[in-house]
């Protein structure tokens, strides 16, 4: 790794934006316990909850921040949580006093997911006006909280999911599909805690913050059907892949013979509320802030960054080569910020990850232009497949793999940056970060 102040500039710029998205911190942020006279109160964002009012509550949830999570609703509350059950990814986990952190796979859902989502169910049964039910999700949460409807196994459900992935369906037809075929998903979590109160804690991972979309809706209305969904089949022509047991069971919920999602203006959300306490912005405004005390002029450019990864590098590395050359759209030395979630078109068998190819991609821009350090990363310090958050590169970069009898559009043409990388000694590496608020890219201009 080049000792160059740039390097550590932004690095430090990074951990900074990490610290704001920390869950401990989002929590405690959002969520303030109020001894008054009268009882005490529990105030989340600018509503308050009478706790005397409420004989029992519950904590449950899911995603890769849940534990972090759960044990500053404990610090916060103490003895008066009466039960909970958390999912995480494994390896993500830690001891609680009250509520049981459940260890499951992720990004393919496993068996232990399924026992830690029916756990969560049972303990919503015979719940009361008189309860109360927090539910805490983050990125990851839809892949750590799987429940298939009766009929389908968990198999069938992967492959249905592995179908759409790749028949070309959008994220909302993706999401429609498995919302019906889910016990939980698609409000379903909030029908199954009504009549109590239902306070949902969460830390958003996608693009504009969707709470329709973040976990699949486990506790917000859907406004699909079980008609859109054979329509989707349809257009696509997966009539005869899909599994027959996920065929016949959306044909019946289309005859009204399996309950529907829970519409917007369904009773039961009058009790539900959602509260997002973390996302990209605020993790951008971070480094922004961060940038500026170190003496950068900052930009922040977008945190709905997505489509090809490659393309997006190249057009970030395009206005940071601007902005040397003419000191347009910011004067320098500059820090440039974007957040958001690119996708990657896999073409070789390498190893690697969405940052990781972006700044191959962009390395590859900014080759032999002195003044110029980007880093991509990603929030919660998995990137694909690897151990590695991103990488952070400079014009030296491919100057450097050269030397090392490395051929840089090799390496990006088999998907190999994590294999590049890592003999470079260029990962960005920071270990569980125990959040997910998607992506962030920094680029530095001096």
């Amino acid at each position: 790794m080049s000792d160059d102040k740039s390097w550590k500039d932004i690095r430090e710029i990074f951990d900074s934006a990490l610290i704001a998205v920390d869950p401990n911190e989002a929590v405690k942020r959002n969520v303030k316990l109020i001894d008054v006279s009268s009882g005490a109160q529990l105030r989340i964002s600018d509503t308050e909850y009478d706790l005397s009012e409420y004989q029992r509550i519950y904590v449950v949830g899911a995603g890769k921040a849940a534990s972090s999570m759960a044990r500053s609703i404990e610090d916060i509350l103490g003895n008066r949580i009466t039960k909970g059950t958390v999912n995480v990814k494994y390896g993500y986990g830690e001891e609680l006093d009250t509520i049981r952190v459940n260890e499951a796979g992720h990004p393919i859902p496993d068996g232990a997911g399924i026992a830690g989502t029916q756990d969560i169910l049972n303990l919503m049964q015979g719940l009361t006006s008189h309860d109360l039910v927090i539910c805490l999700m983050s990125g990851g949460g839809s892949a750590l909280m799987p429940l298939p409807s009766d009929g389908i196994n968990l198999d069938e459900k992967q492959e249905t999911t592995r179908l759409l992935l790749g028949c070309g369906a959008t994220i909302n037809e993706i999401n429609a599909i498995r919302k019906h075929i889910s016990q939980i998903k698609g409000g379903r979590l909030a029908r199954a805690v009504y009549p109590a109160s239902l306070v949902s804690l969460i830390l958003s991972d996608v693009i504009g913050d969707r709470l329709d979309v973040i976990a699949s809706g486990p506790t917000v209305p859907d406004e699909s059907t079980f008609k859109d969904c054979l329509n989707i089949i349809k257009k696509y022509k997966l009539k005869k892949k899909v599994p027959a047991a996920v065929l016949i069971y959306l044909r019946e919920g289309s005859k009204g013979k399996r309950e529907e999602t829970p519409k917007p203006g369904d009773p039961i959300f009058n009790k539900t509320h959602n509260f997002i306490i973390g996302n990209n912005l605020l993790a951008i405004n971070e480094a922004k802030n961060k940038a500026e005390q170190m003496g950068y002029t900052p930009l922040i450019l977008s945190t709905s960054i997505e489509g090809e990864t490659r393309e997006a590098a190249k057009v970030h590395a395009a206005i940071a080569k601007e902005v040397l050359n003419s000191g347009n759209p910011v004067k320098r030395p500059a820090c440039i910020i974007s957040g958001g979630e690119t996708t990657v078109t896999i073409e070789g068998n390498g190893l690697g990850g969405r940052n990781q190819e972006f700044a191959l991609a962009a390395a590859m821009e900014i080759e032999g232009i002195e003044g110029i350090t980007i880093l991509s990363g990603g929030t919660d310090g998995t990137d694909g497949p690897t151990d590695a958050a991103g990488a952070i590169v400079d014009g030296d970069t491919v100057k450097r793999a050269v030397k090392m009898k490395m051929d840089p559009y090799s390496y990006l043409k088999n998907n190999d940056s994590y294999h590049f990388f890592d003999k470079l000694k260029d990962l960005l590496v920071t270990g569980p970060t125990n959040t997910n608020v998607m992506d962030l890219r920094l680029m530095i201009v001096r």
